[in-house]
């Protein structure tokens, strides 16, 4: 079994930047690929971007060049640095984890309002 923490949603104005963490309690983490999804108000669950262990990354047409997907698999945790946020952005955002099954996290809320 997987748990999944995410931290670091909240408000921000257009134009701003959050940095999103992923805790995993998963038991060998490094061979999980790890990835984060949004889903906003009456729309389907997207994904956003996903990590391999060795770090190879992919991401929606609609954030790349603005958002950055990391890991550190000595910490457990996955990151998503998101920059030039706009108001379409916002969404419940879920890390996942995927190896055989896939895990979800319970979701932190991103806000782009002025």
């Amino acid at each position: 079994q997987v748990q999944l923490v995410e931290s670091g949603g909240g408000l921000v104005q257009p134009g701003g930047s959050l940095r999103l963490s992923c805790a995993a309690s998963a038991p060998i983490f490094s061979e999980y690929i790890m990835a984060w999804y949004r889903q906003a108000p009456g729309k389907q669950r997207e994904l956003v971007a996903h990590i391999t262990s060795p770090g190879s990354t992919n991401y929606a047409d609609s954030v790349r060049d603005r958002f950055t997907i990391s890991r550190d698999n000595a910490k457990n945790t996955v990151y998503l640095q998101m920059n030039s946020l706009k108001p379409e952005d916002t969404a419940v955002y879920y890390c996942a984890a995927s190896r055989i099954f896939t895990y979800w996290g319970q979701g932190t809320q991103v806000t782009v309002s002025s």
